[in-house]
């Protein structure tokens, strides 16, 4: 592995990168936000198996495609802002119960954004070009485990301290839902705020020229 003063440069820069408020902090606040505590879970938990996703793609070398093939990278991209856009309007346009919706409904609306943010995350072609980006400056030629290894232990850590920052968005986030009475206007009001995020955060990554 990496001599001790590299790892700690690379811990220091992760701890900073991950816990800047990013797209997928907010991501994980909104679904809270419109579908509660659960579905935020679930929807942190899709980001981070999602997430490996890219760290595999990393380590292995398929990322440098988006480099090396601008056209694929672009059409990555713009899939998954359509897919976040959708997923905004579908949920600012949802109706909103009462609060006494039974558990099989709460389950399912958590297995959704599971599967949703997965989805999110895999289609986020940024994600993979900051892998590529970033790990490859904290591996050692030198050191006794290959490169692809150094990648794949190196992208893991990272992973897991994303998903921490998002974990505290998911429980900050239902600390403000909660201050509020379930009732039919807070619901609605949820699922519009959330919604809006998930569009203003499909629109920010379509026209964003990175």
């Amino acid at each position: 592995m990496p001599s001790f003063e590299l790892l700690i440069a690379f811990v220091v820069a992760t701890s900073i990168f991950a816990y800047m408020p990013g797209p997928s902090t907010l991501y994980a606040a909104a679904q809270t936000i419109a579908r509660g505590r659960r579905a935020g879970w679930f929807a942190a938990l899709g980001i981070h198996i999602g997430g490996y996703v890219h760290v595999f793609a990393a380590a292995v070398g398929l990322a440098i495609l988006f480099q090396a093939i601008p056209p694929l990278y672009l059409a990555l991209k713009l899939a998954g802002a359509a897919y976040l856009v959708w997923l905004g309007i579908t949920m600012f346009l949802a109706k909103s119960g009462d609060g006494s919706e039974p558990v099989s409904v709460e389950q399912k609306s958590a297995k959704r954004a599971f599967w949703e943010s997965v989805s999110v995350e895999v289609l986020n072609p940024k994600t993979a070009i900051f892998y590529v980006a970033f790990l490859p400056q904290f591996a050692d030629p030198s050191a006794a485990f290959p490169i692809w290894l150094q990648l794949l232990i190196l992208g893991t850590v990272v992973n897991v301290m994303f998903s921490s920052a998002d974990a505290i968005c998911v429980i900050l986030a239902d600390k403000i839902t909660s201050i509020f009475k379930a009732s039919g206007s807070a619901n609605r009001i949820a699922n519009r705020l959330g919604g809006s995020i998930l569009v203003a955060l499909g629109v920010n990554l379509a026209l964003d020229r990175r």
